[in-house]
């Protein structure tokens, strides 16, 4: 009997010291990936319940708050400008996660990182000691005003509008159309935020992918900035060569031509080229320059790499490999004017344009500016850095005439950017889709002499027509967004005009 009892005993013993080491292992070492593992109903519900901070636009418009709510997420997540800002602050979902700012800022809104800051007056120690709210705020770089100028600009148009600032890379103004209210995705009412879904995925468009950073279009001749830079950088000399006069260029191991625009006949040397956008001029100056020069060019403004935008997953504009050309030396002259394989991102665009006016170096793009804490206190302020050294001064310089030549120049293409006062450089750009449309663009920055903003526009899928092209449709746009910024500085206009 007193054999079994020990037995007994030592059995409990046992499982007594299974269940604490398994206990252990549940609580300590296997704790954060039970609490991470999306099926764990209750660790879900409590990330969404946590208070979150405001995120307020750079001239102090609400864009995204929580209010209280007596259900069991405590609050609901709301965004006062509807679908203005969409493509910035994304949103904060219980059925389909957060997308935009909500989700890469989510722990500094949360205060799950928060730099601590010591209160400085006998106040801040009392909110201090007796606050338990850890949420923080976010203040972004995008304007309300310039958000809306872009918006009014599109006029229900598709398209997308980035507004940056060269020195710094602060995004001014993110805006694309298609867009919808995240309001419709952040209810706490499932089948109706499912059903919302449903209906915001059928919009043509996707406007779930945010156009501006994730979708790409052909650039067209809009990227003839980077084929005159790589000019400059390798092949200076073709600046002063004259084209022939052609309406279409013959492509070389074929017996297919290369047109201009309506059949326009057109040469010259590089600034006349550019200033009416030959195609036939830069479809051999690409051959001119090579595969390689062409290619190095692109990637040193950023393309095939993904720009380090603080907003989540950002898309990498696209040129072919150098190798590619090899044997289709028809398909570089026409990557030479933006067409074939080659495509961009409107926030691509709007950093080489921003590289340009900013001597030739590419800021990191980015739309936090500061952060604050419960009691107001500013812990966080975002630092500027360098993304790309494109480019050399002397060769943004050289492009810079050639932009401003674009707008000012009585024959050129971008007349209706002009902005009487200021100095205006830009790019039209009107790309064949081969589907019967065109993608309009237009890139700009101004001033010229000491530039303050970068714009790129883009209107994809248009007609054709010499009605249709960047300079008609999409040049005005920019105006507005550059004269809207630099009427709230008319000390700029005023040692520019």
């Amino acid at each position: 009997m007193n054999r079994q009892i020990r037995r007994l005993g030592v059995g409990i013993m046992l499982l007594f010291v299974a269940l604490f080491v398994n206990l252990n292992y549940l609580q300590i070492i296997h704790a954060g990936a039970l609490n991470s593992n999306p099926l764990n109903g209750e660790a879900v519900v409590k990330e969404y319940t946590a208070q979150r901070g405001d995120i307020i636009s750079a001239d102090g418009v609400t864009l995204a708050t929580s209010v209280p709510t007596n259900d069991q997420f405590k609050y609901l997540r709301q965004y006062p400008t509807g679908a203005l800002f969409e493509e910035v602050t994304g949103f904060f979902s219980f059925t389909y996660g957060s997308e935009g700012a909500e989700r890469t800022y989510d722990k500094v809104l949360t205060g799950k990182k928060s730099p601590f800051k010591l209160p400085t007056s006998i106040k801040g120690i009392k909110s201090f000691l007796t606050n338990t709210n850890a949420s923080q705020s976010i203040t972004l770089t995008v304007l309300d005003k310039l958000q809306t100028v872009a918006r009014n600009g599109l006029a229900g148009r598709q398209g997308s509008v980035v507004a940056i600032v060269p020195k710094t890379g602060a995004i001014l103004a993110l805006y694309s159309n298609p867009s919808f209210d995240p309001n419709q995705l952040t209810g706490h009412n499932q089948s109706i935020v499912e059903s919302n879904y449903k209906a915001i995925s059928a919009i043509p468009g996707s406007a779930l992918d945010p156009p501006a950073y994730r979708q790409r279009w052909f650039p067209g001749s809009s990227f003839k900035v980077i084929t005159s830079s790589a000019v400059y950088d390798h092949q200076p000399a073709l600046a002063n060569q004259v084209q022939p006069n052609l309406a279409a260029l013959p492509l070389p191991q074929t017996n297919l031509q290369l047109h201009n625009f309506a059949g326009e006949v057109c040469g010259g040397n590089l600034l006349q080229l550019f200033t009416v956008s030959c195609d036939t001029g830069f479809g051999q100056i690409g051959l001119s320059l090579g595969a390689q020069s062409l290619y190095s060019e692109a990637h040193g403004f950023g393309f095939d790499q993904t720009p380090p935008l603080d907003l989540p997953f950002a898309a990498q504009s696209y040129f072919p490999p150098a190798a590619s050309f090899a044997q289709s030396l028809p398909t570089l002259a026409y990557s030479a004017i933006g067409q074939e394989d080659v495509q961009a991102t409107p926030l691509e665009m709007a950093l080489m344009t921003a590289g340009i006016a900013n001597g030739g170096v590419i800021m990191a793009p980015h739309v936090l500016d500061h952060v604050t804490n419960s009691q107001n206190q500013t812990v966080e302020t975002f630092k500027p850095s360098t993304w790309l050294t494109a480019t050399s001064p002397a060769t943004a310089a050289a492009v810079t005439t050639l932009m401003v030549s674009v707008v000012n120049s009585p024959n050129g293409t971008g007349g209706a950017a002009a902005i009487p006062g200021i100095t205006v450089a830009g790019k039209t750009g009107t790309a064949q889709t081969g589907t019967g449309g065109t993608d309009d663009w237009f890139v700009a920055f101004a001033p010229a002499q000491d530039p303050q903003i970068a714009v790129s526009v883009v209107l994809p899928n248009q007609g054709i027509g010499t009605e249709i092209q960047g300079g008609t449709l999409a040049a005005p746009i920019a105006k507005a967004m550059i004269e809207t910024y630099l009427s709230t500085n008319p000390s700029t206009l005023k040692s520019n005009g």
